[in-house]
């Protein structure tokens, strides 16, 4: 393919002081990526210098200032220059409310990006959360990061984990669990699995089955170990139905997984999916923000403080999360 037909994929860089910069540079260098899409890093310079050295990444950037001005027609990374709010030194492997700000800052210039048409997909590395609640900005996930920065509710925008074929979507995600258990609706589950239907078509598959699990054991037992399933799940599934999606449950969570013949799971509670993923595929899945009007995804895993600024760090989540937005259609 044309490198001028190729997608463009925005990599914002995460935290400073994490492994993000790092498995950004790796990811954009890979030849592999390279013939998938064209990767357009954001972030700070500076930032991006100190960890190209640290990991002894010798390709040159090419600093621009607006996506139009990147090149893709040599070795160079292009960087789209972010940078940090405020002159910061950083230091690997450590918090503070400076490098918070500066993950989301530049997140936030690379869902414009996307918003303005300049870029075809978002992909964000890992944020750290301390770093962000220290700099007193209300956080809880890139969802609903993605629903603010496009003009959407916050609630709206869904997360769903996908590693292999496996796809799972969470109704609640980085609450605690009794608020998690006060947003658990009829009509947030109905939500959820309406998001899931639209993105899995949006993936290109053209009858979508949705399985969804229960909340509590055993999903309910009948209403012997709680009454959410027959109050508002069931009802949820049953609407939906109506509406022309195919979908069945709830199963118990502790058995869905095992079901065969379903194109996603939908789970009430981030523990429920983000456990079968990370057993399954450890630093391995991507996840992307469903329901907005971009494409967005960012790696499953952490910022990395323990290796941060070692050089090892491992680009394969990436570059697997690189690889299912390339082939992903934007406009539908």
């Amino acid at each position: 393919m044309a490198i001028t037909r190729l997608p463009r994929i925005a990599i914002a860089t995460g935290d400073p002081a994490g492994i993000g910069p790092e498995i950004s540079l790796k990811a954009a260098l890979d030849a592999q990526v390279r013939a998938m899409c064209r990767p357009l890093i954001v972030g700070d310079p500076t930032v991006l210098d100190l960890h190209a050295r640290a990991a002894g990444i010798t390709a040159p950037l090419r600093v621009v200032t607006a996506p139009q001005d990147a090149d893709w027609t040599n070795d160079a990374v292009n960087l789209l220059a972010v940078p940090m709010p405020e002159p910061t030194e950083v230091k690997f492997g450590t918090n503070a409310a400076a490098y918070g700000r500066a993950a989301l800052v530049t997140c936030s210039r690379a869902i414009r990006a996307a918003l303005d048409g300049d870029i075809e997909a978002v992909l964000a590395a890992p944020q750290n959360q301390t770093s962000i609640a220290a700099a007193n900005i209300p956080f809880d996930g890139h969802p609903s990061f993605v629903a603010s920065e496009t003009g959407m509710e916050p609630h709206d925008v869904f997360m769903m984990l996908w590693f292999g074929n496996t796809r799972i979507v969470h109704c609640t995600l980085h609450v605690g669990v009794a608020e998690a258990l006060a947003l658990i609706t009829l009509d947030r589950v109905g939500r959820t699995i309406r998001a899931t239907d639209v993105a899995l078509r949006r993936f290109g598959i053209a009858t979508p089955r949705i399985l969804v699990s229960g909340l509590n054991p055993h999903a309910g037992e009948g209403g012997l170990f709680g009454h959410e399933e027959i109050d508002i799940i069931a009802p949820a599934i049953a609407n939906a139905r109506q509406a022309g999606i195919d979908v069945a449950g709830p199963f118990g969570c502790d058995t869905v997984f095992h079901k065969t013949g379903g194109d996603a799971f939908v789970v009430m509670l981030h523990d429920q999916g983000h456990i079968a993923a990370k057993l399954q595929a450890p630093n391995q899945a991507a996840a992307f923000a469903i329901g907005s009007p971009i494409l967005f995804a960012s790696v499953a895993h952490g910022s990395g403080f323990d290796i941060a600024g070692r050089g090892v760090a491992s680009p394969a989540a990436m570059i697997d999360s690189i690889a299912k937005l390339a082939g992903l259609d934007a406009s539908t």
